[in-house]
């Protein structure tokens, strides 16, 4: 009778322990395929990032008032200086563009008028980033903490009927994945923040040129801000 008790409990005991290898093996397909997702994107738009490497990406050469001051030269002079150095502080570990704090913004090797857009991004404690739309900042990332505002909002605006705040804070905890989802249409704006609304059709005001409307087109910029910053699935859709 003991006997049987034994091999009765013996089985429960190797059922139990199949069934959490079998729960590890199920999360660590999961976890893999969650993965494999990474820099696909969703229908409709395409990926400016490949996960791999720094393709189609250039470094910051001046800004919108000055590239247009330069000559074809000049220009392809700058951007040499600027390619040299985003390879030195920008790189690529486990699919996500890594920027190690020095050196200056990654930017889009294409200019971009209307468009959807979506980044994933981190940041660690005191961080503070940003998204410049058509080379003009910015959509604002940073570590709450620091205003006690949140992520999202248009930083460099200044007109009364152009906010600059986020409606909420929809930050995840520092060292968390974001998401952003940002359509430009025009000179308007509107920002979700994981999922939450957080500029509702905003005027983006022309930073480098106060006198004029936002420029028609440019390139989109993930703006360094001397801290360490993550970014990953990066698409777009030009509407």
């Amino acid at each position: 009778m003991w006997e049987l008790i034994r091999l009765s409990v013996m089985q429960k005991k190797n059922g139990l322990v199949a069934i959490a290898a079998l729960g590890v093996l199920l999360a660590g397909g999961l976890a893999k395929a969650d993965e494999a997702k990474l820099n696909h994107p969703p229908k409709g738009f395409t990926a400016l990032f490949n996960g791999v490497d720094l393709t189609g990406w250039k470094g910051l050469a001046g800004n919108p008032k000055t590239r247009a001051k330069m000559s074809p030269a000049e220009l392809a002079k700058a951007q040499k200086k600027a390619d040299d150095s985003m390879r030195a502080h920008w790189s690529v570990a486990d699919g996500a563009l890594v920027f190690d704090g020095k050196g200056q913004s990654l930017c889009t090797a294409k200019d971009y008028a209307d468009f959807e857009f979506y980044v994933d991004w981190k940041i660690k404690a005191k961080g503070d980033s940003g998204v410049y739309l058509r080379g003009s900042p910015q959509v604002q990332i940073w570590d709450p903490a620091l205003r006690k505002i949140g992520s999202g909002g248009l930083f460099n605006n200044q007109k009364k009927g152009n906010p600059s705040n986020p409606l909420v804070m929809a930050d995840n905890p520092i060292g968390e994945w974001n998401t952003f989802y940002i359509k430009m249409v025009g000179n308007r704006v509107t920002v979700k923040l994981n999922g939450k609304l957080v500029v509702d059709n905003v005027v983006l005001e022309n930073y480098w040129e106060r006198d004029k409307p936002i420029y028609s087109s440019g390139q989109i910029e993930l703006q360094n801000h001397g801290n360490t910053l993550y970014f990953r699935n990066v698409y777009i859709r030009e509407l």
